[in-house]
C-alpha cells in the first residue's frame, strides 16, 4: 500500500513524499504481552474493558499505589484529554475505587491528543498496572534506517519525554547505533551502548541483556519499530534496581502478515479510520485526506498525477485511491461506496488508463455504484485505453447523467468547478439535486 503526505507546494505543483505503508500499531497492554514472552520484564498489570473488571485487577495487584492507562493507538496520552473532561490518558491512582473512577470517565469516551486530531479516538479498554519507583528514565528504540539500509538503535539518558524534543534541545544525549542485520546486536554493542546511556554496575549487563532480547524480538517478529520510553532502573526491595520496560509501542511490517498471524491478530481495526479498514477488505489502497474531491485512479504514479492537477486547479483531493490493475466490477462499487462515505466530498474524479486495467470493467462498476448509492454528487469520469469504446457505449446507454471528458486537465477543471458549487450550496445550507449533465 502506498502512503503519501501533501506538503506546503508552489502555486502551481503540489509535493508528494511517499513511501510504503508498513505500519501495524498493537496497543500497549499487547505489546506488553510481547516483551513478557521474551523474557522481558514489565509491570504487573492486566486490561479491563469495564469499571468493574479494572477494580477488580488493582485489588489483585495488591499494590500501594496505581496507574492505569487508556489504551488508545495514538502518542500523547499523557498529555491527551477526554471529551468527559478528564485531563490525562496515563493516571497515578492509589485505591482500587480510584482505579474504578477514572476508568468510567476513560471507557466510552474520546481521548483527544496531538496525534489523534480534534476528533479523537474512543478508549475501549484501560491498562491497570502497579506502580513502581524510578531511579532513572531512559529512551530506546529500533527502528529501520534508510540512510544504513538495516536496523538502528536511537536511545537516550533523556527518558520520559517526547524524543523530538530531545533531538531538537539536546541531541548530544542521542546514542545511535546500527546493526549489521546479517550479524546482529552483538554483547560488546549491547554493553557499549548500555555505557553510553550510563548504566553501571549490575544493572549494565541487564540492560545489555534487554537489548539483545528486544532485538530478537525486533528481527522474529518483522517488526518495523520498537519504542521503549520509559525504560526504566526500578528500584527494588532489598536494595539496588531492576531494567524493566515501562511502556511500550511497537510497529510491524503489513506485508508479514503471512507469517505473523499471531501478531496481527492482535490488530484492533476501530482504532482505524474505517474507510481504509474497508478499503483493505477489498484489497483496495486507500487513505483519507482532507479535500473535498474524490478520486478513484488505477496505478499510485496516476492517483499522484490526478492529485497534483486537481491542485494545479485550485482543488483539494479528497483521498487517495488506487484500484489497482486487475480490480473488477464489485471492487470498483465499493471503492465509490467508500469515497462517498466522507461527508466532505462534494465531486468525484475517476480518472482510469486501461492497460490491464480494461476500462469496460470499470464502466460496469460505476454504473453499479451509482444505482446502489443513488449518488447525488457531481461525477466526471475520464477512461482511455483498453476497450475504452466499450465503456463509453455502455455509460451511453446506462441513462445515468455524468460528465465523460477525455481531456485530464479539462476533467479536473470541471472537478474542481462542481466541488465549489455543492460546497457553496452547502455552507448556504441549499440542498443540491444534481441532474447531470449541467
Amino acid at each position: 500500500m502506498v502512503l503519501f503526505q501533501l506538503r506546503a507546494a508552489a502555486p502551481r505543483t503540489t509535493q508528494l513524499q511517499f513511501a510504503q505503508k508498513r505500519n501495524l500499531s498493537i496497543h500497549e497492554h499487547n505489546s506488553m504481552g510481547l516483551l513478557q514472552q521474551y523474557g522481558i520484564q514489565v509491570p504487573k498489570g492486566a486490561v479491563a474493558t469495564t469499571p468493574q473488571q479494572a477494580e477488580q485487577i488493582a485489588r489483585d495487584l495488591s499494590s500501594a499505589d496505581y496507574v492505569i492507562k487508556a489504551q488508545v493507538l495514538a502518542g500523547g496520552r499523557g498529555k491527551g484529554h477526554f471529551d468527559s473532561g478528564l485531563k490525562g490518558g496515563v493516571r497515578v491512582v492509589y485505591s482500587p475505587t480510584e482505579v474504578k473512577m477514572f476508568a468510567e470517565k476513560m471507557l466510552g469516551h474520546k481521548l483527544i491528543t496531538k496525534q489523534t486530531g480534534a476528533g479523537g479516538r474512543e478508549c475501549n479498554a484501560v491498562y491497570v498496572v502497579e506502580r513502581l519507583y524510578v531511579r532513572r528514565e531512559y529512551y530506546f528504540a529500533i527502528i529501520q534506517d534508510r540512510a544504513t539500509q538495516g536496523p538502528v538503535i536511537v536511545a537516550s539518558s533523556q527518558g520520559g519525554m517526547d524524543i523530538e524534543t530531545v533531538a531538537a534541545e539536546t541531541p548530544e544525549a542521542l546514542v545511535t547505533h546500527a546493526i549489521d542485520i546479517n550479524v546482529g546486536l552483538k554483547r560488546d554493542d549491547a554493553l557499549n551502548v548500555a555505557k553510553k546511556l550510563g548504566f553501571t554496575g549490575s544493572a549494565l549487563d541487564e540492560a545489555a541483556d534487554t537489548f539483545e532480547r528486544l532485538y530478537k524480538l525486533f528481527i522474529e517478529k518483522d517488526s518495523t519499530m520498537i519504542e521503549i520510553n520509559p525504560l526504566a532502573e526500578v528500584h527494588v526491595e532489598g536494595g539496588g534496581s531492576t531494567v524493566m520496560c515501562m511502556d511500550a509501542k511497537f510497529g510491524f511490517d503489513d506485508n508479514a502478515e503471512f507469517r505473523q498471524k499471531d501478531v496481527f491478530a492482535l490488530r484492533d481495526t476501530t482504532q482505524e479510520d474505517p474507510r481504509e479498514v474497508a478499503a483493505a477488505k477489498w484489497n483496495l489502497n486507500y487513505i483519507g485526506l482532507d479535500g473535498s474531491i474524490g478520486c478513484l485512479v488505477n496505478g499510485a504514479g496516476l492517483a499522484m498525477a490526478t492529485m497534483d492537477i486537481i491542485k494545479l486547479h485550485g482543488g483539494e483531493p479528497a483521498n487517495f485511491l488506487d484500484v489497482g490493475g486487475g480490480a473488477q466490477a464489485e471492487q470498483v462499487t465499493e471503492a465509490f461506496k467508500i469515497i462517498s462515505s466522507d461527508p466532505r466530498v462534494s465531486a468525484i474524479l475517476v480518472n482510469i488508463f486501461g492497460g490491464i486495467m480494461r476500462c469496460d470493467i470499470i464502466a460496469q462498476g460505476i454504473i453499479s455504484a451509482v444505482n446502489q448509492l443513488g449518488l447525488n454528487l457531481p461525477l466526471i469520469v475520464r477512461l482511455q485505453g483498453t476497450e475504452v469504446d466499450a465503456a463509453k457505449k455502455l455509460i451511453k446507454e446506462s441513462g445515468l447523467r455524468m460528465f465523460s471528458v477525455d481531456d485530464l486537465d479539462v476533467a479536473a477543471s470541471k472537478a474542481v468547478q462542481m466541488s465549489n458549487i455543492v460546497g457553496m450550496a452547502r455552507k448556504a445550507g441549499v440542498q443540491v439535486k444534481f441532474e447531470l449533465p449541467i
